[in-house]
Protein backbone atom coordinates (compact mmCIF):
# COMPACT_ATOMS: atom_id res chain seq x y z
CA UNK A 1 0.00 0.00 0.00
CA UNK A 2 1.26 3.52 -0.97
CA UNK A 3 2.37 5.99 2.18
CA UNK A 4 -0.01 7.75 2.14
CA UNK A 5 -3.06 6.32 1.97
CA UNK A 6 -1.62 3.71 4.75
CA UNK A 7 -1.18 7.12 6.41
CA UNK A 8 -4.75 8.28 5.53
CA UNK A 9 -6.12 4.67 6.98
CA UNK A 10 -4.25 4.97 10.60
CA UNK A 11 -5.08 8.61 11.06
CA UNK A 12 -9.31 7.29 10.25
CA UNK A 13 -8.68 4.78 12.39
CA UNK A 14 -7.52 7.14 15.43
CA UNK A 15 -10.88 9.55 15.14
CA UNK A 16 -13.41 6.69 14.26
CA UNK A 17 -14.88 6.70 17.19
CA UNK A 18 -14.98 10.55 17.66
CA UNK A 19 -16.33 11.28 14.29
CA UNK A 20 -17.65 7.78 12.80
CA UNK A 21 -17.82 7.14 9.15
CA UNK A 22 -16.63 11.07 8.34
CA UNK A 23 -13.97 11.69 5.67
CA UNK A 24 -11.50 13.65 7.56
CA UNK A 25 -9.24 16.44 5.37
CA UNK A 26 -5.66 15.50 5.21
CA UNK A 27 -3.50 17.90 3.05
CA UNK A 28 0.33 18.17 2.85
CA UNK A 29 1.62 21.12 5.24
CA UNK A 30 5.52 20.95 4.73
CA UNK A 31 8.42 18.70 4.22
CA UNK A 32 11.73 19.39 5.62
CA UNK A 33 15.59 18.50 3.85
CA UNK A 34 15.21 14.66 5.45
CA UNK A 35 12.94 12.18 4.26
CA UNK A 36 10.11 13.44 6.82
CA UNK A 37 7.16 14.67 5.43
CA UNK A 38 3.87 16.95 7.22
CA UNK A 39 0.22 16.62 6.63
CA UNK A 40 -1.82 18.56 8.58
CA UNK A 41 -5.17 17.02 9.52
CA UNK A 42 -8.80 18.81 9.35
CA UNK A 43 -11.07 17.24 12.03
CA UNK A 44 -14.87 17.78 10.62
CA UNK A 45 -15.01 19.86 14.56
CA UNK A 46 -12.78 22.21 12.39
CA UNK A 47 -9.15 21.57 14.91
CA UNK A 48 -6.10 20.53 12.90
CA UNK A 49 -3.41 17.74 14.17
CA UNK A 50 -0.13 17.61 12.27
CA UNK A 51 0.92 13.79 11.33
CA UNK A 52 4.48 13.20 10.62
CA UNK A 53 5.32 10.57 7.97
CA UNK A 54 8.95 9.40 8.67
CA UNK A 55 9.76 6.20 6.47
CA UNK A 56 11.21 3.66 8.96
CA UNK A 57 13.97 2.27 6.63
CA UNK A 58 14.97 6.17 6.25
CA UNK A 59 14.07 7.92 9.82
CA UNK A 60 14.02 7.02 13.47
CA UNK A 61 11.40 8.06 15.51
CA UNK A 62 12.41 7.45 18.96
CA UNK A 63 14.88 10.08 19.39
CA UNK A 64 12.01 12.73 18.31
CA UNK A 65 9.85 11.06 21.18
CA UNK A 66 13.06 10.58 23.77
CA UNK A 67 13.94 14.53 22.91
CA UNK A 68 10.31 15.84 23.00
CA UNK A 69 10.16 14.66 26.10
CA UNK A 70 13.56 16.27 27.61
CA UNK A 71 12.48 19.51 26.05
CA UNK A 72 8.70 19.47 27.16
CA UNK A 73 10.48 18.91 30.80
CA UNK A 74 12.93 22.31 30.15
CA UNK A 75 8.99 23.77 29.71
CA UNK A 76 9.59 25.32 26.11
CA UNK A 77 6.87 24.49 23.55
CA UNK A 78 7.22 21.63 21.78
CA UNK A 79 4.20 19.37 19.68
CA UNK A 80 2.69 17.01 21.68
CA UNK A 81 2.67 14.02 21.08
CA UNK A 82 -1.05 12.67 20.86
CA UNK A 83 -0.20 8.96 19.18
CA UNK A 84 2.40 6.67 17.25
CA UNK A 85 3.18 4.02 15.15
CA UNK A 86 6.52 3.16 15.56
CA UNK A 87 6.70 0.34 12.79
CA UNK A 88 5.09 2.24 10.52
CA UNK A 89 6.59 5.82 10.95
CA UNK A 90 3.95 7.90 12.10
CA UNK A 91 2.84 10.03 14.99
CA UNK A 92 0.15 12.20 14.98
CA UNK A 93 1.06 15.66 16.74
CA UNK A 94 -0.25 18.77 18.32
CA UNK A 95 -0.60 21.79 15.59
CA UNK A 96 1.58 24.30 16.77
CA UNK A 97 0.24 26.63 13.09
CA UNK A 98 1.77 27.65 10.17
CA UNK A 99 3.03 30.80 10.56
CA UNK A 100 7.23 30.23 11.06
CA UNK A 101 9.88 32.92 12.49
CA UNK A 102 11.10 33.30 8.72
CA UNK A 103 7.61 34.67 7.31
CA UNK A 104 6.88 37.00 10.61
CA UNK A 105 10.46 38.08 10.38
CA UNK A 106 10.17 39.38 7.03
CA UNK A 107 9.24 42.88 7.82
CA UNK A 108 11.94 43.21 10.80
CA UNK A 109 8.99 44.81 13.10
CA UNK A 110 8.86 42.20 15.10
CA UNK A 111 12.36 40.84 15.29
CA UNK A 112 13.08 42.21 18.26
CA UNK A 113 10.44 40.37 20.48
CA UNK A 114 10.62 37.34 18.29
CA UNK A 115 14.59 36.78 18.93
CA UNK A 116 13.84 37.42 23.07
CA UNK A 117 11.25 34.76 23.02
CA UNK A 118 13.89 32.42 21.03
CA UNK A 119 16.57 33.57 23.71
CA UNK A 120 14.47 32.80 26.74
CA UNK A 121 13.69 29.63 24.92
CA UNK A 122 17.15 28.95 24.02
CA UNK A 123 18.16 29.47 27.86
CA UNK A 124 15.23 27.19 29.22
CA UNK A 125 17.06 24.09 27.17
CA UNK A 126 20.20 24.51 27.71
CA UNK A 127 19.46 25.00 31.48
CA UNK A 128 17.85 21.52 31.47
CA UNK A 129 21.19 19.79 30.32
CA UNK A 130 22.57 17.27 31.72
CA UNK A 131 25.64 15.18 30.41
CA UNK A 132 24.59 11.31 29.15
CA UNK A 133 20.81 12.31 28.34
CA UNK A 134 21.39 12.98 24.37
CA UNK A 135 24.59 11.49 22.17
CA UNK A 136 27.58 13.75 22.25
CA UNK A 137 28.39 16.18 19.84
CA UNK A 138 32.19 15.20 19.68
CA UNK A 139 35.37 15.51 17.93
CA UNK A 140 34.38 12.52 15.56
CA UNK A 141 30.62 14.05 14.65
CA UNK A 142 31.53 17.47 13.93
CA UNK A 143 34.27 16.01 12.30
CA UNK A 144 32.27 14.44 9.72
CA UNK A 145 29.42 17.20 9.21
CA UNK A 146 33.13 19.88 8.48
CA UNK A 147 33.81 16.43 5.48
CA UNK A 148 30.75 17.39 3.84
CA UNK A 149 32.05 20.68 2.86
CA UNK A 150 35.07 19.16 0.43
CA UNK A 151 33.04 15.86 -0.60
CA UNK A 152 29.72 17.70 -1.61
CA UNK A 153 30.66 21.39 -2.16
CA UNK A 154 34.15 21.43 -3.29
CA UNK A 155 33.81 18.32 -5.06
CA UNK A 156 30.48 17.59 -6.33
CA UNK A 157 29.14 21.20 -6.72
CA UNK A 158 31.98 23.40 -7.72
CA UNK A 159 33.81 20.41 -9.01
CA UNK A 160 37.35 21.43 -7.85
CA UNK A 161 39.80 18.90 -6.45
CA UNK A 162 42.20 20.09 -4.02
CA UNK A 163 46.61 19.88 -4.34
CA UNK A 164 48.27 18.84 -1.72
CA UNK A 165 49.13 22.32 -0.08
CA UNK A 166 45.21 23.39 -0.68
CA UNK A 167 44.29 20.30 1.43
CA UNK A 168 46.66 20.79 4.34
CA UNK A 169 45.38 24.51 4.07
CA UNK A 170 42.02 23.09 4.82
CA UNK A 171 43.17 20.05 7.23
CA UNK A 172 45.11 22.75 9.33
CA UNK A 173 42.18 25.38 9.06
CA UNK A 174 39.44 22.12 10.09
CA UNK A 175 41.51 21.23 13.25
CA UNK A 176 41.59 24.83 14.66
CA UNK A 177 37.68 25.25 14.46
CA UNK A 178 37.42 21.71 16.20
CA UNK A 179 39.94 22.72 18.91
CA UNK A 180 37.80 25.62 19.54
CA UNK A 181 33.99 24.22 19.38
CA UNK A 182 35.24 21.01 21.65
CA UNK A 183 36.59 23.93 23.93
CA UNK A 184 33.37 25.02 24.92
CA UNK A 185 31.20 24.57 27.89
CA UNK A 186 29.04 21.72 26.58
CA UNK A 187 24.58 22.09 26.92
CA UNK A 188 21.62 20.17 24.55
CA UNK A 189 22.00 21.48 21.35
CA UNK A 190 18.96 21.41 19.23
CA UNK A 191 21.30 21.55 15.96
CA UNK A 192 18.87 23.50 13.88
CA UNK A 193 17.68 26.55 15.34
CA UNK A 194 16.61 29.13 13.08
CA UNK A 195 13.74 30.73 11.76
CA UNK A 196 12.21 27.48 9.60
CA UNK A 197 12.11 25.17 12.74
CA UNK A 198 10.77 28.36 14.98
CA UNK A 199 6.75 28.86 14.97
CA UNK A 200 4.72 31.64 16.73
CA UNK A 201 2.39 30.27 18.22
CA UNK A 202 -0.87 31.95 20.07
CA UNK A 203 -4.14 31.16 21.04
CA UNK A 204 -4.74 27.43 22.61
CA UNK A 205 -1.43 26.34 21.05
CA UNK A 206 0.34 28.45 23.30
CA UNK A 207 0.78 26.44 26.26
CA UNK A 208 3.92 28.08 27.43
CA UNK A 209 3.24 32.23 26.32
CA UNK A 210 5.71 34.15 24.79
CA UNK A 211 7.70 31.00 23.88
CA UNK A 212 8.16 29.99 20.58
CA UNK A 213 6.99 26.49 19.01
CA UNK A 214 10.04 24.91 17.98
CA UNK A 215 10.08 22.07 15.78
CA UNK A 216 12.66 19.74 14.10
CA UNK A 217 14.29 18.84 17.01
CA UNK A 218 15.11 15.15 16.64
CA UNK A 219 18.98 15.09 15.78
CA UNK A 220 19.72 17.29 19.26
CA UNK A 221 22.57 16.08 20.67
CA UNK A 222 25.15 17.76 23.97
CA UNK A 223 27.66 19.59 22.48
CA UNK A 224 29.23 23.73 22.23
CA UNK A 225 27.18 26.34 24.50
CA UNK A 226 27.37 28.68 21.34
CA UNK A 227 26.06 25.94 18.45
CA UNK A 228 22.15 26.83 18.38
CA UNK A 229 23.05 30.51 19.20
CA UNK A 230 24.65 30.96 15.74
CA UNK A 231 22.58 28.90 14.13
CA UNK A 232 19.83 31.08 14.93
CA UNK A 233 21.19 34.50 14.06
CA UNK A 234 23.40 33.90 11.47
CA UNK A 235 20.64 31.83 9.85
CA UNK A 236 21.12 30.45 6.36
CA UNK A 237 17.46 31.94 5.04
CA UNK A 238 17.70 35.48 7.03
CA UNK A 239 20.01 37.91 7.96
CA UNK A 240 20.80 40.98 9.87
CA UNK A 241 23.17 43.98 9.69
CA UNK A 242 26.33 42.95 12.39
CA UNK A 243 25.38 45.66 14.65
CA UNK A 244 22.00 44.03 15.11
CA UNK A 245 23.18 40.66 15.19
CA UNK A 246 25.94 41.50 18.24
CA UNK A 247 22.71 43.23 19.85
CA UNK A 248 20.69 40.70 19.86
CA UNK A 249 23.75 37.86 20.98
CA UNK A 250 25.06 40.49 23.76
CA UNK A 251 21.40 40.33 25.31
CA UNK A 252 21.51 36.30 24.90
CA UNK A 253 25.16 36.47 26.84
CA UNK A 254 23.72 38.67 29.39
CA UNK A 255 20.78 36.40 30.22
CA UNK A 256 23.05 33.49 29.74
CA UNK A 257 25.34 35.24 32.66
CA UNK A 258 21.83 35.91 34.80
CA UNK A 259 21.13 32.34 34.61
CA UNK A 260 24.10 31.06 35.58
CA UNK A 261 25.26 29.43 32.34
CA UNK A 262 28.89 28.85 31.88
CA UNK A 263 29.50 31.49 28.99
CA UNK A 264 32.90 33.54 28.89
CA UNK A 265 32.99 36.44 31.24
CA UNK A 266 34.30 38.56 28.87
CA UNK A 267 31.95 39.11 25.78
CA UNK A 268 34.77 39.37 23.59
CA UNK A 269 35.59 36.34 23.88
CA UNK A 270 32.60 34.73 23.79
CA UNK A 271 31.58 35.95 20.69
CA UNK A 272 35.29 34.61 19.19
CA UNK A 273 33.88 31.58 19.97
CA UNK A 274 30.34 32.17 18.75
CA UNK A 275 32.04 32.61 15.61
CA UNK A 276 34.35 29.96 15.40
CA UNK A 277 31.26 27.45 15.98
CA UNK A 278 29.17 29.76 13.49
CA UNK A 279 32.37 28.62 11.07
CA UNK A 280 32.31 25.06 11.47
CA UNK A 281 28.37 24.80 11.02
CA UNK A 282 28.68 27.52 7.53
CA UNK A 283 31.09 24.87 6.35
CA UNK A 284 28.40 21.78 6.98
CA UNK A 285 25.67 23.80 5.74
CA UNK A 286 27.26 24.35 2.61
CA UNK A 287 27.60 20.80 2.21
CA UNK A 288 24.58 19.37 3.10
CA UNK A 289 22.69 22.07 0.84
CA UNK A 290 25.17 20.86 -2.05
CA UNK A 291 24.04 17.39 -1.24
CA UNK A 292 19.92 18.78 -1.10
CA UNK A 293 20.42 19.76 -4.76
CA UNK A 294 23.19 17.27 -6.30
CA UNK A 295 21.13 13.80 -4.40
CA UNK A 296 17.79 14.57 -3.64
CA UNK A 297 17.29 17.15 -6.56
CA UNK A 298 15.82 19.83 -4.12
CA UNK A 299 17.26 23.15 -5.41
CA UNK A 300 15.58 25.65 -3.55
CA UNK A 301 18.60 25.63 -1.33
CA UNK A 302 20.71 27.04 -3.91
CA UNK A 303 19.61 30.20 -3.53
CA UNK A 304 20.78 29.80 0.36
CA UNK A 305 24.46 29.23 -0.40
CA UNK A 306 25.84 32.96 -0.79
CA UNK A 307 24.47 33.89 2.29
CA UNK A 308 26.23 31.06 4.31
CA UNK A 309 28.93 31.77 2.46
CA UNK A 310 29.59 35.11 3.07
CA UNK A 311 29.18 34.32 6.80
CA UNK A 312 31.80 32.11 6.55
CA UNK A 313 34.31 34.25 4.69
CA UNK A 314 33.61 36.79 7.14
CA UNK A 315 34.48 34.98 9.80
CA UNK A 316 37.82 33.85 8.67
CA UNK A 317 38.80 37.20 7.15
CA UNK A 318 38.49 38.39 10.77
CA UNK A 319 40.66 35.88 12.61
CA UNK A 320 44.26 35.44 11.89
CA UNK A 321 44.20 31.32 12.09
CA UNK A 322 41.44 31.12 9.95
CA UNK A 323 43.05 33.90 7.25
CA UNK A 324 44.61 31.06 5.18
CA UNK A 325 41.37 29.13 4.46
CA UNK A 326 39.90 32.89 3.72
CA UNK A 327 42.14 33.03 1.18
CA UNK A 328 42.04 29.52 -0.28
CA UNK A 329 37.89 30.12 -0.07
CA UNK A 330 39.19 33.08 -2.65
CA UNK A 331 41.02 31.09 -4.50
CA UNK A 332 38.43 28.68 -5.60
CA UNK A 333 35.84 30.92 -6.05
CA UNK A 334 38.04 33.50 -8.11
CA UNK A 335 36.99 36.52 -5.95
CA UNK A 336 38.98 39.97 -5.50
CA UNK A 337 39.37 40.56 -1.79
CA UNK A 338 39.37 43.87 -0.16
CA UNK A 339 41.54 43.85 2.86
CA UNK A 340 40.04 43.06 6.07
CA UNK A 341 40.62 43.58 9.60
CA UNK A 342 41.30 40.67 12.25
CA UNK A 343 41.29 40.88 15.53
Amino acid sequence: MPRTAALRDWVQQLFEAGFPGQRLTIEAASADASFRRYFRVTLPDRTTRIVMDAPPEREDCRPFLRVGALFHEATVHVPEIIAHDLAQGFLLLSDLGSTTYLSALRDGSAASRLYADANRALLAIQLASRPGALPDYDHSLLGRELALFPEWYLGRHLELALDDDQQATLHAAFSAILANNLGQPRVFVHRDYHSRNLMVVGGEAARFPGSPGILDFQDAVYGPLTYDLVSLYRDAYIDWPEDQELDYVIRYWEGARQAGLPVASDFHAFYRDYEWMGAQRQLKVLGIFARLYHRDGKENYLAEMPRVMNYLRRTCQRYGELRPLARLLDTLSKRQVDVGYSF
